[in-house]
Formats: structure tokens, sequence, C-alpha cells
């Protein structure tokens, strides 16, 4: 179960970051597109409206950075500052590490509770009304983003989802760290999918003093 999330998030990351990337370029070409006299094409490209992709490319880049922040505490790549935790007896330091990982669960905890109930109130408790078949008449349906005229409250959801995922997150590193001492670590000289075989080739193909081939 454990693995299937860790790929779902790997996967909802990498889509929102090649979505997003590839909106934001075909919103480009477009632009620039419109602006070249070239007949019929350029009347085919003033009939597409892409008024939307700036604010799906927001929204996406807001969720890949929320989902990604989960991410970041999974495998360790949070910027920290430890010099001083590495200076304080092992008992003291055990006890600092274990406090500031149960910080972290209290604050995306509170996070995600607050965001929860911010967009229960934003039009949530609406569409759920709604979908149960129970009379919504005197709850407000909540407004909608401007160009594509999403309920916001299907937008902020990324709040609350992702600052749960990053509170769990944050318990699974603590039970690992009380189980065996360990804390996830990012080596930025490993890549995934390449083997110690390939890092070593590579190393061996770079030139030696900076230059170019």
């Amino acid at each position: 179960m454990i693995k299937i999330l860790d790929h779902l998030e790997e996967w909802i990351i990498t889509l929102l970051m090649g979505g997003a990337t590839l909106i934001i370029f075909l919103s480009v070409v477009h632009r620039y597109g419109t602006g070249m006299p070239i007949p019929y094409v350029q009347d085919y490209l003033l009939s597409l409206h892409f008024e939307w992709a700036q604010e799906l490319a927001i929204i996406m880049f807001v969720w890949m950075a929320k989902f990604g922040a989960a991410y970041g505490v999974r495998k360790g790549v949070h910027v920290g500052v430890d010099v001083l935790v590495n200076r304080l007896p092992p008992e003291w330091r055990r006890f600092t590490v274990m406090l500031a990982l149960v910080c972290g669960m209290l604050f995306t905890g509170i996070i995600g509770t607050l965001g929860l109930t911010f967009v229960w109130e934003n039009g949530m408790h609406h569409a759920v009304y709604t979908l149960l078949g129970r009379d919504a008449s005197e709850v407000p349906e909540g407004p909608t983003t401007p160009d594509l005229e999403w309920p916001t409250w299907l937008v902020y959801s990324a709040v609350p989802w992702a600052s749960y995922l990053m509170c769990f997150r944050f318990m699974q590193v603590s039970w690992t760290f009380l189980r065996h001492g360990e804390l996830p670590h990012h080596d930025e000289s490993q890549v995934e999918g390449l083997s110690d075989d390939d890092h070593d080739e590579l190393f061996a193909a770079a030139p030696a003093h900076g230059g170019a081939r």
C-alpha cells in the first residue's frame, strides 16, 4: 500500500509539472503565432482561445509544489541547518530531531485541518449535499475561478490533501527514526535510474578540466 502511495505521489508531481510546462509552451507558441500574418494559419490561431492557459498552469504548479513538499519530506531533500544539532550529545540530538519531526507533524496537521475547514465552507459542502441528494438551497455554492470557472474549493483542496500527506510523511520518517535512528538523506551525487557503473562511466566521460569535448 505504501509503495502504491509512493508511486502515485511521484506520478502526480510528474504529470502536473509536465502538463503545466506543455500548456505554457503551447500558450507562448499561440501568442507569437497569432502575430504572424500567415494566411489561414493566423485566422485559425485567432479562433483558438488560450485565456485559460495561465490560470491552469498556475493551479497545476501550486498543486505540484504542495505534493512536492510531501515528497521532499519522504526523500529528505528539504533544506535544514543541522550544524548545532550535530554538535549535541547523542541523547540531546535524538530528542531534538524527534521534537522537530513532531513539530512538523503538528504544523502540517493543523494546516490540513484549517485548509479542509476553509474548503468545506468555500463550497465543498454544497457539492457534497448536491451529490448526496440533500437540500442545498440554503448552502452557498461558493465562488469560481475567473477563466476556467472551476469551483475554487476544488482548487484550494490541494492544501488539505497535500498537508495531510505531508503529515503522514512526517509520521513515517519519525517511525523509521525511532526504530533505526536514521533519517532520509538525499544524495545529490546519485541519480535515480542509474547504477553505480553508469555513474562511473558518466564521470569518466566528463572533461578533466571542465573543458568541452
